[in-house]
């Protein structure tokens, strides 16, 4: 399956999901041949990744597919072996800062205890691996400066921040006693019309366009006021390939270094309808987090000047493009 071309192999797990789908794309066009661990085959079609899964000139020639479950250690070390990547992108695991509270315990496992997991596996494989680790502003929570650099200290405020947390200072261990090359992209917010719908900014951007065809009268959000560092999702991903082509592994901060309020994506998400946000905007404070996060803004001065990395979209141009999607996809149904 592999090793018939000189073709760099990837390993993906999360591969179905926002980001997942769009460093498929990226690899694929700098031509990688690219794996990634699935739980359910089935699904495959229905997430993001539906139009590269229904292409045969790719599904089956350069992007494969492995079922698994990153709760199965010894899974995890059977897909090592049959793939042998030269790269491996960690981006699996429940996500959902909101939802952590509801289910504390398998957030932790799915996040901390399966980049272990992954970890030890990679130590497994002869040669040299190359591992990203998706890692979070959510570290940081009731964060001590503002903006956060790669040297602030972990206060994390969710049991996903501090599952994350864990994964973070683990991998330094398994970097530091074992000499593995990982890195760990500490991502701020980053969006995209392939969002899940449960995230504030999917939500906006659906019930915008819900409003627009008539299906729904009222957006109903939490805080308001809560500042965020929004950034797309396709430059983030961009990002975590050229960690894993620096000569040194190292963590970097990936962050536009600038907020908006959810109100501010509120409004200009209504702008880009034609719609008047006063209307149909209901705010209900049984919505909002058991405990807001310090304001979370990243200094990304180290990955520009080690990498070179610059985001691309601006902040409208994301709003009005999740919109935009969303009309759409609406108008079609």
């Amino acid at each position: 399956m592999q090793n018939a071309s000189s073709r760099p192999i990837a390993l993906i797990t999360g591969i179905t999901g926002q980001d997942g789908s769009y460093l498929t794309e990226l690899l694929l066009a700098k031509g990688y041949e690219v794996h990634g661990l699935v739980w359910h085959a089935s699904q495959l079609e229905r997430s993001p990744i539906g139009p590269l899964v229904r292409d045969p000139q790719i599904n089956g020639k350069t992007l494969f597919f492995h079922s698994g479950d990153l709760a199965d250690g010894q899974t995890l070390r059977r897909v090592f072996q049959e793939v042998t990547p030269q790269e491996v992108y960690h981006l699996g695991g429940q996500s959902h800062v909101g939802r952590s509270f509801e289910i504390p315990e398998s957030t932790c496992e799915e996040v901390g205890m399966a980049s272990l997991r992954l970890l030890e596996s990679s130590r497994a494989l002869a040669g040299s691996v190359k591992i990203y680790l998706a890692s979070t502003a959510e570290v940081f929570g009731a964060a001590a400066e503002v903006p956060q650099t790669e040297e602030t200290k972990f206060r994390p405020t969710s049991p996903y921040g501090c599952a994350k947390a864990f994964m973070t200072q683990i991998s330094r261990v398994y970097r530091q006693s074992y000499g593995i090359f990982v890195c760990n992209g500490i991502l701020y917010n980053h969006e995209s019309p392939r969002r899940g719908e449960a995230f504030v900014t999917r939500k906006i951007s659906r019930t915008v366009a819900a409003i627009q065809h008539g299906l729904t009268d009222k957006l109903v959000l939490g805080n308001t006021q809560a500042r965020r560092d929004w950034g797309h999702a396709q430059d983030y991903v961009e990002a975590m390939w050229m960690m894993l082509q620096h000569p040194r592994p190292d963590d970097y901060i990936v962050a536009t270094g600038v907020t908006h309020s959810v109100q501010d994506f509120v409004e200009a998400a209504f702008a880009v309808a034609g719609l008047p946000w006063e209307k149909y905007l209901v705010t209900d404070r049984t919505l909002e987090r058991r405990l807001e996060p310090t304001q979370l803004v990243g200094n990304p001065a180290k990955i520009q000047q080690t990498l070179g990395w610059h985001p691309e979209h601006s902040f409208e141009g994301l709003v009005r493009e999740m919109v935009e999607a969303d009309l759409a996809d609406l108008a079609s149904k």
